[in-house]
């Protein structure tokens, strides 16, 4: 009679250990310390018993797939026991970096070379110095704790999560291929072992002085690209990364939108950027001076090369405003007032790029609420513009649609 999970979790131990049989040979030994799946089999004259595992880590399903693999075995003269042997040992020569290496070359499938990269060299730094030498069956929970927590301490809290990811990813894999029995880390999430992230509080001024700002980047006596490039962070707000390295194909005059792809977008999502009048004359003006780059912010030195990172930053501190504004701090700034005059929440969060969105929903959703979101672009350029000149039409957003 085939056994039951009912009747295999009712089996209690007894004075001795004893066997629940279920069918051709497959027999489940329960004793006071567990219960065990075995097969007992004769092989050259000799008598072995093979064990399956430990139930319930090893199901009855699984055993009965395992015992059927041992009975074929068997049919064709081989010992299951030295197949086993043989398993366990390639098992016990794969480390964390070689299945790390056989699950990347599999993972980049369809991943752009730049992404595949930055993954595999983040690996490199963070997580294969500590484990790529274990091996793979010895890989515990506590070993990838302990390296992500590393990682943690150093500050990088986003990081520590998707190495965290990656090792999850990584063991998986492992698991898919018969290299282990269970994933340590499956089910782990990085709340269970790794702090909150601190909250961000990017340095920004006031609203009040906003018209102050936005008179000295007028007068701003460094480079024209510097001074346009804060002038059109200030109109559209994007992330500092996101402006430096624009290029000309991403922005449609006619249709007065910058379309951002999904690889240059933190949330790997893509995104629109409505273009209002003031933002439509920065760019023209750049497309005099930008000529023969393919970025829209080329490097004073190199033209095949984006503007550096800390360049808006640098000029801000040049205008007087260290530890007052960053390039980041435009977006806070706008975020403020936007809210302050009524405009929508969920209208100033898509403009931010703020919603983490799966990627069959941002195919769908980037243009979502594009016409408000549109007419709220071009009443920022009126007002930063009134800020300028001194007499700011300080209307509610609602008479603006």
């Amino acid at each position: 009679m085939k056994l039951s999970d009912v009747a295999i979790r009712q089996a209690k131990p007894l004075d001795k250990p004893y066997k629940l049989p279920d069918g051709t040979g497959l027999y489940l030994l329960v004793n006071k310390s567990g219960k065990y799946w075995r097969y007992d089999y004769r092989f050259e004259g000799k008598r072995k018993t093979i064990a399956y595992g430990v139930y319930p880590v090893v199901s009855l399903s699984v055993a009965r797939n395992a015992h059927l693999d041992a009975k074929r075995l068997l049919a064709a003269g081989t010992d299951p026991m030295d197949a086993k042997k043989a398993d366990q040992l390639r098992i016990e020569a794969k480390t964390f970096l070689d299945v790390a290496t056989q699950w990347f070359e599999q993972w980049r499938t369809g991943i752009t070379e730049k992404h595949a990269a930055d993954v595999w060299r983040r690996l490199e730094i963070d997580v294969l110095p500590d484990l790529g030498g274990v091996p793979i069956a010895d890989l515990s929970a506590g070993k990838v704790r302990k390296t992500v927590q590393d990682i943690e301490k150093r500050g990088a809290f986003d990081m520590a999560r998707r190495q965290l990811q990656k090792c999850n990813q990584i063991m998986r894999f492992a698991l898919a291929h018969d290299l282990i029995e269970t994933n340590p880390v499956a089910g782990i999430q990085p709340s269970d072992i790794l702090q909150s992230r601190p909250k961000r509080n990017y340095v920004r001024i006031e609203a009040k002085d906003l018209p102050k700002l936005l008179s000295d980047i007028d007068g701003y006596v460094g480079g024209d690209h510097t001074r346009l490039a804060m002038q059109l962070m200030a109109l559209t707000f994007v992330r500092t990364s996101e402006l430096i390295k624009a290029t000309w194909p991403e922005f449609d005059l006619e249709a007065k939108r910058w379309e951002i792809p999904a690889e240059r977008m933190k949330m790997r999502t893509p995104h629109i950027v409505p273009l209002s009048d003031q933002a439509l004359e920065i760019i023209k003006a750049l497309q005099a001076i930008s000529y023969g780059s393919d970025y829209v912010f080329p490097s004073e030195s190199y033209k095949s090369k984006h503007m550096s990172n800390n360049t808006v930053l640098y000029a801000l501190y040049r205008l007087g405003y260290r530890g007052r504004m960053t390039g980041h701090g435009f977006r806070g700034v706008a975020s403020t007032i936007l809210h302050e005059k009524g405009w929508p929440h969920a209208h100033i969060e898509l403009q931010l790029a703020h919603q983490e969105r799966d990627a069959v929903a941002a195919a769908y959703n980037h243009a979502l609420y594009i016409e408000p979101r549109t007419k709220m672009m071009q009443w920022w350029g009126d007002y930063l513009e009134g800020l300028r000149k001194g007499n700011v039409l300080d209307f509610p957003a609602k008479k603006t649609g």
